[in-house]
């Protein structure tokens, strides 16, 4: 409050009461400044963001505005220093990192909060009329507080605008317009797209969090984007090719995963960010099959490729799965032992033993199976494999089978 606008007597004139209850504070700083900056971490842990900068720049932030709310204290609030720039900075810095303006503001609220109690109990130490009871001293810090909220948001704000201003929206709509093959001048996404680039197709609540996590893990640059479908398409760019199966361990060693998640294969430049991400969306719907939710496109290439061809999906099921008669008791035990057959990289010994049957039944099977697909397994034994596989995946085979996409 100004003067002339309704200030409490004495609220805007230094005092040495007030010089005492700074030192107060500042003796005890500290132990404010950790809890302070515990107030941050519960809010939205800063390690989630990728970018080292705004992780780095919360602790300064937080002196600062420890330093800001003790002057203001010894001053009053018409007397009051500008906002410092240190917390300016870390607005946008939040802006620039998909940091919710909700996250920044709650982390003030709560810095607030914790503030005004450390105040209270000061105040009731320190023998000074005019911070007795400290209502008059809460009256100015509430209104220093208000001037301060009111300028990061407008920083905040601010950074957007300057950033494209339409936030989400604006980044999908940019990397839709990238994937498609146009040039998006000024796109504002802060993503080095002459990089190697390993992109991640991933669905789930915690998907955004542990493609954040995953990107400080490598010390890579991330990019990632939330469809309105809740889907989250995410690239990793390094000065170095990554490994597709190195990247997905590490995820899974960050804690919760993703529902499903598909890796790409990493690629250099603009044409391989495109690339990398169609691989990663083609592998995707495999990936809810796997044992961990995931997969990685090198894994389910041939796969991918195939539930895309209208043309070979009728073609393999009418050639292969529809002579072996799948859904009836003897189709189901000869996919069984094709499927062991080619897994035990067609030795008849080693299925015998992976089904826990005879050597013979193995081969009579086989033999079953020749006969119903009218020639012998050699010859077509790669279309057979792939057509069985794809049944596994439910994209063959009678009822189960989906309308590709």
């Amino acid at each position: 409050m100004r003067k002339g606008q309704g200030s409490l007597p004495g609220a805007s004139e230094e005092s040495p009461g007030k010089k005492r209850l700074r030192q107060y504070l500042e003796a005890d700083r500290a132990g404010l400044e950790r809890e302070l900056m515990s107030c941050v971490r519960m809010i939205a842990d800063p390690a989630e963001v990728a970018d080292p900068q705004y992780a780095n720049g919360l602790r300064f932030a937080v002196a600062s505005a420890f330093d800001y709310a003790l002057k203001a204290i010894e001053v009053g609030d018409e007397r009051a220093p500008a906002i410092p720039p240190a917390l300016l900075m870390q607005a946008r810095r939040a802006a620039r990192s998909g940091v919710g303006l909700e996250t920044v503001l709650r982390r003030y609220f709560a810095g607030f909060a914790l503030l005004d109690g450390a105040i209270a109990r000061a105040a009731n130490q320190i023998d000074a009329p005019e911070i007795t009871g400290h209502a008059s001293l809460l009256y100015e810090y509430a209104g220093m507080f208000d001037r301060l909220v009111a300028a990061i948001s407008a920083e905040y704000s601010r950074e957007e605008r300057l950033r494209g201003g339409a936030g989400e929206e604006r980044r999908v709509e940019c990397v839709e317009r990238l994937l498609a093959g146009e040039h998006v001048a000024n796109s504002g996404l802060d993503y080095p797209f002459e990089s190697f680039h390993l992109g991640l197709v991933a669905t789930g609540a915690e998907s955004q969090r542990a493609v954040r996590m995953l990107a400080k893990s490598l010390r890579c640059r991330l990019l990632s984007v939330c469809c309105s479908d809740g889907t989250i398409w995410a690239w990793l760019g390094s000065r170095h090719r990554l490994d597709p199966g190195a990247a997905m361990s590490q995820l899974r060693g960050l804690g919760p995963a993703p529902d499903t998640l598909a890796i790409g294969a990493p690629a250099p430049g603009i044409a391989g960010w495109r690339l990398t991400h169609r691989q990663a969306a083609a592998a995707l719907p495999f990936a809810a099959r796997c044992a961990q939710g995931a997969t990685l496109y090198t894994d389910v290439a041939l796969l991918a490729s195939a539930r895309r061809d209208e043309l070979l999906l009728a073609s393999l099921e009418q050639q292969y799965l529809t002579p072996l008669e799948i859904e009836t008791e003897m189709g189901t035990a000869l996919c069984e032992t094709l499927r062991a057959y080619f897994a035990a990289g067609r030795n008849v010994s080693s299925a015998a033993a992976a089904l826990g049957v005879s050597r013979q039944t193995v081969s009579n099977r086989l033999r079953a199976a020749e006969e119903k697909l009218g020639r012998p397994i050699g010859t077509s034994s790669a279309e057979l494999e792939i057509a069985l596989m794809l049944s596994d995946h439910g994209l063959l085979g009678g009822e189960s089978r989906d309308t590709p996409a």
